[in-house]
């Protein structure tokens, strides 16, 4: 019944335009999915390719979240529209009987009543009163339908984009790895000895020891000292896309704490680093997993813990927003952001020891 009231509605007036919809959200992520698949088929070559790698797997993100979310909401508008009408079934059946009555009346037959002129006048008047919210309620019941169309169209063509998207995104990290690895422009503070690295992770038991331990490694005198970052304190923006699972001291389930702060992305979520900084190691440590520290400024370090591939060399020095790593797949998922997110762990230290992450970053408050 409802399917054939949308078709007797959607066919009985013209297209409607109106605000912003879940559709149009989605329809909004294809176009910068779509975007990416394109800049990724420029990207092939060039001097900047791992700036343009970067954006482009940093669009297929940001696009891949938003047609998930659009996809979502799509379903449950829809829902939502089906179950409204289904409950005013008989009132749209009866509406529609008298639109198509009206609509069948032969042209004398409306304009003559058994009551002579006068009552021919006071029926005109009566159809005059009740057309306009006849017409009201066929154009809102109409633009619930169109809306209808519109959720079950892009959910058709949404699912397909999203599985060329995936792939796209995949193949997009695959030649920013590669870049990564073809790069030889990058200035070099120190060269790492990785006989000393490894004797300095035997030898220790706690991020904090590893950390005092890299200050005892030289740097070039030739290469210029990071600048401060005073004035940036508290508006660096965090190194990857997510929301805040745990902040500075609060406890896990099993009751730890931790001095950094604890964030929830999506899977493969791209990691960088958010302003200038020397990487001082790089590789797996402790039971943080893979791990990446840098020293954005003297006596200072940013600590990423948890990818599960990290870019770079130690001794390198990053430009802001360059690639320092990528986080695990998402397990469970399901292709519509039904997934358990990946976490990256994020600690500060300043002059040996730990601090706030929230003085540095630009965290969302409770």
């Amino acid at each position: 019944m409802i399917t054939r009231l949308c078709l007797c509605i959607s066919l009985a007036l013209p297209s409607l335009v109106w605000g912003q919809t879940p559709a149009e959200t989605a329809r909004a992520a294809i176009a910068e999915i779509e975007a990416a698949s394109q800049n990724l088929a420029e990207a092939r070559s060039g001097s900047k390719r791992v700036s343009a790698l970067t954006g482009i797997v940093q669009g297929y993100e940001r696009g891949l979240s938003a047609l998930r979310d659009g996809m979502r909401q799509a379903a449950g508008r829809e829902a939502q529209l089906i179950a409204d009408l289904q409950a005013r079934e008989q009132e749209v059946g009866a509406l529609l009987g008298v639109l198509q009555s009206i609509s069948r009346a032969p042209a004398p037959a409306g304009l003559i009543h058994p009551e002579g002129p006068a009552g021919t006048a006071r029926a005109g008047m009566l159809l005059a009163d009740v057309t306009p919210a006849l017409q009201v309620e066929v154009t809102e019941l109409r633009r619930q339908v169109q809306e209808i169309m519109d959720m079950q169209a892009i959910q058709s063509s949404a699912a397909e984009t999203l599985e060329q998207g995936l792939k796209g995104a995949q193949e997009a990290r695959t030649a920013l790895s590669q870049a990564i690895a073809d790069r030889l422009d990058l200035p070099k503070r120190f060269t790492e000895d990785p006989l000393q690295t490894a004797v300095m992770i035997a030898a220790t038991e706690t991020l904090e020891g590893f950390a005092s331990a890299l200050a005892s490694i030289e740097d070039d005198p030739s290469v210029p000292s990071p600048a401060s970052l005073d004035a940036d304190r508290g508006n660096i923006p965090l190194p990857v896309t997510g929301r805040i699972l745990r902040r500075a001291g609060e406890s896990d389930a099993a009751g730890v704490t931790r001095p950094g702060v604890l964030i929830a992305t999506g899977g493969q979520a791209l990691v960088t680093t958010p302003v200038p900084a020397t990487i001082r190691y790089v590789g797996p440590l402790l039971n943080f997993g893979l791990v990446t520290i840098l020293e954005p400024e003297a006596d200072t370090l940013f600590v990423f813990g948890g990818m599960a591939q990290v870019f770079g060399e130690a001794g390198q020095v990053l430009p802001p927003g360059d690639p320092v790593g990528l986080m695990g797949a998402s397990q469970s998922g399901d292709g519509t952001g039904n997934t358990r997110p990946e976490t990256l762990y994020i600690e500060v230290r300043q002059n040996g020891q730990p601090v706030d992450p929230a003085g540095w970053f630009r965290i969302p408050r409770e």
